[in-house]
């Protein structure tokens, strides 16, 4: 997080989003439970927008640029900005417990190891020192076979009630999921899969993942979530 300096920038924080990376979806469902509006930028990744570079020279998304006064705080990591929108309202306590070592130690896993293991998997001609059946074993091993061990014995990560842990994880196991289908449906994961399909298949998710056209200097502002009679349009 720093703060910089921005003449680009309306009454709402500004969040560079790019639709189907899993860092950006975790950041846009916290943004959505705790109901704080932001001005969505769809970013295209092969031709990154200036404004975007100025504010964050290493060019990941998210990016949230919010402004304070006449300075501009920048949070360049997903978790952050999930922590800040929540922080100013949480109506469905997923902070609850967030600091505790179960849900810490779900989300490290994620964001080390099992990242570098998506990663591997998905692009496997990268990674040609491991087989695709070798690398998926691997994944399964750090993450999936695990996580499915814990969520037999309780709905989610976190307890009996979804946590920072469920929100920040599901994007990924969604990437995942998404290299195989059909295999992954086949998988003895019932737990793992049942949990998955309570993200997949809610408003929420539905709603974070509606088509936003790609941001151009200059264009309406897009807000999300939408407030009707605002803002651009969006395509669910």
């Amino acid at each position: 997080m720093h703060v910089a300096r921005s003449d680009s920038l309306g009454i709402h924080p500004v969040l560079y989003s790019f639709r189907r990376c899993p860092y950006a979806i975790r950041a846009r469902m916290a943004v959505l439970a705790a109901g704080v509006v932001v001005e969505l930028r769809e970013v295209v990744l092969r031709n990154k927008p200036q404004a975007l570079l100025d504010v964050s020279p290493k060019a990941t998304v998210p990016v949230l640029v919010n402004t304070l006064g006449g300075a501009v705080q920048v949070i360049e990591q997903s978790l952050d900005v999930m922590r800040w929108a929540l922080t100013q309202q949480d109506p469905q306590g997923w902070l609850n417990g967030a600091d505790a070592a179960p849900q810490q130690a779900w989300i490290v896993l994620n964001d080390g190891a099992f990242k570098g293991a998506l990663d591997a998997y998905k692009y496997p001609e990268r990674h040609p020192e491991r087989s695709v059946v070798e690398h998926r074993a691997e994944g399964e091993r750090l993450m999936l076979v695990p996580m499915n061990h814990t969520l037999a014995s309780q709905p989610f990560l976190a307890g009996e009630r979804p946590g920072l842990s469920d929100v920040a994880l599901f994007p990924f196991v969604r990437q995942w999921a998404g290299v195989d289908p059909v295999g992954f449906a086949g998988r003895p994961l019932p737990h793992l899969q049942r949990w998955l399909n309570h993200w997949l298949t809610s408003a929420a998710f539905e709603q974070v993942m509606a088509r936003w056209p790609a941001w151009e200097p200059g264009q309406a502002p897009a807000l999300f979530p939408a407030l009707k009679g605002l803002g651009l349009e969006c395509d669910v």
